[in-house]
C-alpha cells in the first residue's frame, strides 16, 4: 500500500510540476508577445503611418520584430535615444557611430523622430561619443524632430549649431554631422 501511495504522490507531483512549468512558459510567451507588440508600437510612433505601415521594425541590436517592404527601418526607444525611423544611409551612419568608426555619407537621407526623445537621456550636440551631460558638451534632449544627412558637408556651412534654433547642425565637424529640424517642443 505504501508503494502505491508513493507512486501516486510521485505522479501527482510530477503532473503539478509540469503544469506549473507549462503555465510559466505560456505566461512568458504572452509577456514576450506583449513586449514585442509594445516595442513595435513604440517604434512606429517615430514617423508618419505612410512610412511605418511598411517599414521593418528592429531592435537596436538588429533583431527583426516585423519585416517590412519599403526600405525604412524603425527602432523603439532605448536608454540613449528616442524611437526613430531611418532611411538606409542613417543605419550605416549609426552603425559606424556605435563602433567609433568613420563613415562617408553617400546620399541625402532622413530619420524621423516624431515622438521626440521620450525617456532617453539625450545627447551632446558637440561630441557624438559623450555618455552623459557635462558643462562643456552642449547636452540636448529634443522633442519631435527630423534629422537629415547630406552627402557633402559643405552644405552644412552657414547653418547654426545653436540648439535653441529650430534648425541646426548637430556634431558639426565630425563624419556624423547632420541637420536637426525641430517640428514641436519636447513635452
Amino acid at each position: 500500500m505504501k508503494t502505491s501511495i508513493k507512486a501516486t504522490l510521485s505522479i501527482v507531483l510530477t503532473i503539478l510540476l509540469l503544469t506549473a512549468a507549462s503555465i510559466a512558459t505560456l505566461a512568458g510567451s504572452a509577456h514576450a508577445e506583449k513586449s514585442t507588440k509594445a516595442l513595435i508600437e513604440n517604434a512606429v510612433s517615430a514617423a508618419p503611418q505612410v512610412i511605418t505601415k511598411d517599414a521593418t521594425i528592429k531592435t537596436m541590436d538588429g533583431k527583426v520584430l516585423r519585416e517590412g517592404t519599403n526600405g525604412w527601418n524603425c527602432y523603439p526607444e532605448t536608454a540613449t535615444t528616442g524611437p526613430m525611423c531611418n532611411q538606409p544611409q542613417w543605419d550605416v551612419l549609426l552603425g559606424a557611430l556605435m563602433k567609433h568608426e568613420p563613415v562617408t555619407v553617400k546620399e541625402f537621407s532622413v530619420s524621423y523622430m516624431l515622438a521626440g526623445e521620450g525617456d532617453a537621456i539625450g545627447v551632446s550636440n558637440t561630441d557624438p561619443f559623450a555618455p552623459k551631460p557635462t558643462n562643456d558638451n552642449d547636452w540636448v534632449k529634443e522633442g519631435p524632430h527630423l534629422m537629415i544627412l547630406v552627402p557633402d558637408q559643405a552644405l552644412l556651412e552657414g547653418l547654426s549649431t545653436d540648439t535653441n534654433d529650430p534648425v541646426y547642425v548637430m556634431w558639426k565637424g565630425t563624419p556624423y554631422a547632420h541637420i536637426m529640424v525641430k517640428v514641436a517642443v519636447q513635452n
